[in-house]
Formats: structure tokens, sequence, C-alpha cells
């Protein structure tokens, strides 16, 4: 699986829109998934089914 990378666009109540930086598709996941401390913004790496703030 290769490593993705994401950013933070829009939070509405307990889900987040992440958009892939590369091709910037949006997709849509539960904040719970995401690390502590992940706000509107926030870039992400996922890499072996984990999301890492960068």
């Amino acid at each position: 699986m290769e490593t993705r990378y994401y950013k933070v666009t829009k939070i509405e109540g307990e889900y987040a829109t992440l958009t892939d930086l590369d091709t910037g598709d949006e997709i849509f996941i539960a904040l719970f998934l995401l690390p502590e401390g992940t706000d509107l913004g926030t870039k992400l790496k996922y890499e072996l089914l984990e999301y890492e703030i960068i």
C-alpha cells in the first residue's frame, strides 16, 4: 500500500473531509480515526493503515 498525503479541508460534527494533496480527491472520515490534535488545515500522512500528523 502506498503512502498518501492529505490536508483536512472541512470538519462537520464528528467527520472530516480530507483532500489528497497529489490528486485533489476528497475522502470523508470519522474524526476518531485521525490523530489527536487534528484540526482544520492539518496535513496528514496515511501509511500502513494509520494517519500521522506531518
